[in-house]
């Protein structure tokens, strides 16, 4: 596809100057923008800084389950040898594990909670479905960082995702600490798409989730867009809750502590900003990465009406 039916080139021959967003951040349009639980300021700061910070959202005690079965998970051999299952290129150890929402029961039915759902259908305006979901496993002294990235650029370039309209839900599932390998993001980088340098190899979701390596952007323009924005990385107890904008620039470092950082995402696109053909590789990646089949919308579901005070407040069933 020629670059002038692609407002958003990447994986190019030679470098290209960042594309300022026309798409908006914030989806839900007119008096539509407040029906959900999210106010003005929480949503002037998503538009503004890309991303939102609920620290402990959930308890501790409701995530022990999910880590419990995570374990459990872990003793699999079957799973393990999945090509859902990518282990960490340096210790072997499991790093992530895709498609959890079909795995188990208890995280599909997480991805209903109303206290989530509510808030991504506000920044999306739309009825959402799942469009990746996986764990993410940093194990103590061993667990390896990830480059700097925009999601966007990959469900783009990758998966033939159109627009910006889809958001990540992370939550963690053990302490994320300054030690640990927190998850750093780029506040405004969102309003910039950053085009790559680099052509899409055959099958390079088998080594990209490993590390990163294509669809990188510039250290000169991520210099310059940390210097406008700076870094944040997000720190809290096990329960807290990070969404952030698709094109929020990110990165993690190497866990050098003792202490294991298990993130769940969980990631929600828009039911009108269905994939299309890869805007730049040549085979579209799995369903278990990029949802072509299964993209019902997800209505709500809430398991755990005794947290009703906790986050924000359920959704309420809009008329659209």
């Amino acid at each position: 596809m020629g670059l002038k039916s692609n407002p958003f080139p990447s994986r190019l021959n030679t470098a290209r100057d960042p594309i300022l967003r026309s798409d908006p951040v914030v989806h839900s349009r007119n008096q539509h923008r407040w029906e959900g639980p999210l106010d003005e300021v929480s949503l002037s700061r998503y538009e503004r800084d890309g991303f939102l910070w609920f620290e402990g959202f959930f308890n501790q005690e409701r995530m022990t389950p999910f880590f419990d079965e995570l374990k459990e998970m872990a003793k699999d051999e079957k799973l393990k040898k999945h090509e859902k299952v990518i282990h960490d290129p340096n210790s072997g150890d499991i790093r992530s594990v895709f498609g959890m929402h079909e795995l188990s029961q208890n995280f599909s039915r997480l991805t209903r909670d109303p206290r989530i759902l509510g808030m991504v259908r506000q920044l999306l305006g739309s009825e959402v479905y799942i469009h990746q979901s996986r764990i993410n496993d940093k194990f103590g002294f061993e667990g390896s960082g990830f480059n700097w990235h925009s999601d966007f650029e990959t469900w783009h370039s990758e998966d033939g995702m159109p627009n910006m309209r889809a958001v990540s839900a992370s939550l963690m599932l053990t302490d994320n600490n300054e030690f640990n390998g927190p998850l750093m993001l780029i506040p405004g980088s969102h309003h910039y798409f950053v085009p790559c340098v680099g052509e899409t190899p055959d099958q390079n979701w088998k080594d990209s989730l490993k590390a990163q390596r294509v669809g990188v952007p510039d250290r000169d323009i991520l210099a310059k867009l940390a210097e406008r924005g700076g870094i944040e990385a997000p720190k809290g107890p096990a329960g807290s809750l990070l969404l952030f904008e698709c094109n929020t620039l990110h990165a993690s470092n190497k866990n050098m502590s003792p202490w294991p950082r298990s993130n769940l995402f969980f990631v929600y696109n828009s039911v009108d900003n269905k994939l299309g053909k890869p805007f730049a590789a040549k085979e579209e990646r799995p369903e278990f990465l990029a949802a072509r089949e299964n993209c019902a919308a997800l209505s709500m579901h809430d398991d755990f009406p005794e947290l009703a005070n906790q986050g924000v407040p359920p959704l309420k069933r809009d008329k659209r």
